[in-house]
């Protein structure tokens, strides 16, 4: 039961977690799902789908980098939408992370 919450929790995050991390700085899918999958355990091919969907929502664009060791790289950066989509996102989940807080009895 436990590893099922956390499994949703998690999904439910993904998308804020990426738009923070593209918040901070452009980025390719492999690295960003290094990061989240030491910050919170988020498999690898989670991310792929996400990354496709954000870009046909217009959250994130893509531009191509070359690598110096094989293919040229897939980096994404926030578009003005995605700024706006993180932004309100960021405010909804510390609502949300906060009345949840309460509840528990460790907020204010």
């Amino acid at each position: 039961m436990t590893e099922t919450i956390q499994v949703q929790l998690k999904k439910g995050v993904l998308e804020l977690c990426v738009l923070a991390l593209l918040s901070r700085g452009d980025g390719y899918a492999y690295d960003i799902a290094s990061r989240l999958s030491q910050a919170i355990d988020m498999g690898e091919g989670t991310i792929y789908p996400l990354m496709r969907r954000m870009q046909a929502d217009r959250l994130v664009e893509t531009y191509l980098v070359e690598s110096p060791a094989g293919p040229p790289r897939k980096y994404y950066r926030l578009t003005d939408a995605g700024r706006a989509s993180f932004e309100t996102q960021k405010a909804a989940w510390a609502k949300f992370s906060g009345a949840v807080a309460t509840i528990l009895g460790e907020g204010p």
